[in-house]
């Protein structure tokens, strides 16, 4: 007879350890004293993406002076860094505030049920190694906090290649990346041209015969030095906090100002961006071809290339880029539809990620199954009518942690207040029947536009639509009402 799991009650449940989780758990110290919390993390360590993504020269495509904390200074040299640094600069920040004390690992989350008169979800996850089958474990909680990233981890996204089982090399997906993958002196084809494709070239290209970039349309590619001059400078005369503050304020402006010209003038964005990269490549090169995307900058992100790395293994020939569309994978490489082949030793499919809703997990509120794409999305991290759940999304158009800070500001705020009037509920609720949905990322990319069907909407107006706009958020999420008429409690 299968006997009920014990379960185990917490203030607040975290699920996910990576950069948003961390970031989480130390707010609710600090701004929520006296209450309880757990951080329930699937894999078997700390770092989420950062951790999980192992393949060649693995970093950030924003600086750290945004992509870090805002509680806790980045001092290394480096603005743009690579991946095991971020995940020492994690896990650091979760030792020295003793939030890895929290975490439960191999605790993969299922499904949660929202009992209105209990005022509380049940939470069940599988605890399990991989060795024999997981175990069914069960928790309780006033407040469910979703830091579990925005991608499905078992697996990216892979398109279906014709005669793919007749390649004789190995095909392997970077979110897949292992140990034994030797590429040492041989050719190698990476199909892509976001930034996965715009960093694994550079890397990949130090040992490789040759790489080559198939792509089958172009991408915007900035250049920016890894090391910020001023940064370091600023630090060298400045206390740590005060320095960072100011750098960090620095590049959020940058970024604001850049991405509204984009908006308001693309094609002078557009001939700023190209005309680096003629600068990099030179006068001879097919910048129009490989170059020069069919939309404007910022309807997908822009690729960051620190110290231009990919136009420096272009112009040494040790990398190129060729812009055509895939026939069919052959026994030697791949042949295009042009009728060309290009042959490979190793096919990395650089081709995207699967993104889901609250990291794949069931939701129910008083027995009805919550339909996500059927919710509008209150300040970019609560849905309507489900109770006491919020999620950490980072911003599309800046660094993702300015965003996830400000959520866990706003999740302490909401928690404060319900404790100081005895709410036990708050649930967003729209009431105004002028409002209509819009998608909720409002990206061209083929990512987004996989997945924008099941995402929930954003409304046309606040508090249901996302401006993606640090200051404007400040003052919503920081300075703005928690009682604000849309979210009810009781």
């Amino acid at each position: 007879m299968a006997t009920t799991p014990q379960s185990e009650h917490v203030d607040v449940l975290i699920v996910g350890a990576g950069l948003s989780g961390i970031g989480a758990g130390f707010h609710l110290q600090q701004k929520c004293p006296g209450k309880s919390y757990v951080i329930l993390e699937g894999r078997d360590c700390i770092g989420g993406t950062w951790d999980l993504f192992r393949y060649p020269g693995i970093r950030s495509d924003s600086d750290m002076f945004t992509l870090g904390y805002s509680f806790k200074p980045w001092t290394e040299p480096k603005a743009i860094a690579d991946g095991p640094r971020i995940l020492n600069y994690v896990r650091e920040t979760a030792a020295e505030n003793g939030i890895d004390k929290n975490i439960r690992f191999h605790h993969r989350v299922k499904r949660a049920s929202w009992s209105t008169p209990d005022a509380r979800w049940t939470v069940e996850a599988e605890r399990g190694t991989g060795e024999g089958a997981p175990e069914l474990v069960r928790f309780t909680c006033n407040f469910l906090f979703m830091c579990s990233g925005y991608y499905k981890y078992e697996e990216g996204y892979t398109p279906s290649f014709a005669g793919s089982v007749d390649f004789a090399g190995r095909i392997v997906h970077p979110q897949k990346w292992t140990d034994d993958i030797d590429y040492a002196g041989k050719r190698v084809v990476v199909i892509g041209s976001g930034a996965t494709a715009v960093t694994l070239v550079p890397e990949m290209a130090k040992t490789a015969a040759h790489v080559t970039m198939l792509q089958r349309s172009p991408t915007y590619v900035v250049a920016r030095p890894a090391q910020d001059p001023f940064a370091n400078k600023l630090r060298a005369r400045l206390p740590a906090k005060i320095a960072y503050h100011l750098i960090r304020w620095r590049n959020v402006l940058f970024g604001m100002y850049f991405f509204q010209l984009s908006r308001r003038k693309p094609d002078r964005v557009k001939q700023l961006i190209l005309g680096g990269v003629r600068i990099a490549l030179g006068p001879d090169y097919d910048v129009a071809t490989h170059f020069t995307p069919r939309y404007n900058p910022w309807d997908q992100r822009l690729c960051l290339v620190p110290d231009g790395d990919l136009f420096k293994a272009i112009k040494q020939n040790r990398a190129s880029v060729v812009t055509k569309e895939i026939d069919s994978f052959t026994k030697s490489g791949i042949k295009l539809k042009d009728g060309s082949e290009l042959e490979a030793d190793i096919i990395v499919t650089a081709t995207g990620l699967n993104l889901q809703v609250l990291g794949g997990m069931e939701v129910s509120v008083d027995g009805r199954v919550v339909d996500f794409a059927r919710t509008l999305n209150y300040k970019g991290m609560m849905y309507s009518d489900v109770p006491n759940l919020a999620s950490s999304f980072g911003y599309t158009n800046a660094s993702w942690t300015l965003k996830c800070d400000l959520t866990c500001e706003y999740v302490c705020r909401l928690i404060n207040y319900m404790d100081r009037h005895g709410y036990r509920q708050c649930m967003p609720h729209n009431v105004d029947s002028t409002i209509t949905e819009l998608p909720s990322l409002d990206f061209s990319s083929g990512y987004v536009q996989r997945a924008v069907a099941q995402m929930p909407k954003q409304g046309s107006k606040r508090p249901w639509r996302l401006y993606q706009n640090y200051a404007l958020d400040i003052v919503t999420l920081r300075f703005g009402k928690v009682d604000d008429g849309v979210m009810q409690y009781s």
